[in-house]
């Protein structure tokens, strides 16, 4: 006996210019209304510095992605990346590519500005091409070494400055010795400076050796000058001063006077540290 031919299986079949999803279940089908002229979902996660567009797709499939707080399932859903809020996981991603994010190991002896009539030595003089208007998230006074942000996304750069937000900034300083055993517990509870108290949100020693010790100092508030003042405050002031950590940044490996473009997961840590 002859076997009935199988008839080939196929996908039902999307809207005009739309992509189907693999498996083609209704439910699964979001309502996201394409952008005229969008750009295509994968794409964008792609040029963001998600994944290959490959990894991307699975992504989509894999219902992780979200537009404008709505689950996307297609692959072809075509999407406006200058003015929706794309996440993967729940983590906001750089859509927009006209977005420049940057961390500047700023060496000692070096004004936070970018133009000094006096001639000094400023941040711009190591920024290269960059032609951007880019703001810097928390300044760093003149002798002070270490991490800095910088950026022209406005928004957040305002965020991570802004004392309201909370974010946290570390740093190691190199200090006289010997250190009370209670120098910690007085600084967290706090300094009494000419503006007001100030306090640190953590502290730790580090390393001593002889006359000298080299302690971390985590504080939240931007005040001028405020873990030198508080050290020195506190009988202890600081010859030399790193920071080493904005939020959820760190300045890692970065040689002094160079620059790197900041990751797509440190900009999307960035967003959740100030709620965007």
């Amino acid at each position: 006996m002859s076997k009935t031919p199988r008839m080939p299986v196929t996908s039902p079949r999307a809207p005009d210019g739309q992509e189907s999803h693999p498996g083609g279940d209704d439910d699964e089908r979001d309502t996201l209304t394409d952008v005229p002229g969008g750009v295509r979902l994968q794409k964008v996660l792609a040029a963001a510095g998600v994944g290959s567009r490959r990894r991307c797709e699975e992504l989509i499939g894999e219902g992780r992605v979200e537009v404008d707080g709505e689950t996307v399932r297609r692959y072809g859903a075509r999407v406006d990346p200058q003015q929706q809020i794309i996440r993967v996981d729940g983590r906001r991603i750089p859509a927009r590519q006209d977005l420049v994010y940057l961390a500047l190991n700023k060496p000692a002896g070096v004004l936070t500005t970018m133009s000094d009539d006096r001639g000094r030595p400023t941040i711009a003089d190591f920024l290269g091409d960059h032609s951007e208007r880019l703001y810097h998230v928390g300044r760093l006074d003149y002798d002070t070494e270490g991490l800095m942000l910088l950026m022209n996304d406005g928004d957040l750069a305002h965020r991570l400055a802004h004392p309201r937000f909370g974010v946290l900034k570390t740093y190691l300083a190199d200090v006289p010795g010997p250190l009370p055993r209670d120098l910690g517990r007085r600084l967290i509870t706090g300094i009494e400076l000419e503006d007001g108290v100030a306090s640190a949100d953590k502290f730790r020693v580090i390393e001593r050796a002889g006359s000298r010790a080299l302690v971390e100092i985590t504080v939240h508030e931007g005040r001028k000058h405020i873990v030198r003042r508080m050290l020195a405050e506190a009988g202890h002031p600081v010859s030399r001063l790193v920071r080493t950590h904005v939020g959820p940044v760190a300045l890692g490996s970065l040689r002094p006077g160079t620059t790197r473009a900041l990751t797509t997961r440190e900009i999307g840590d960035l967003y959740a540290a100030v709620g965007l």
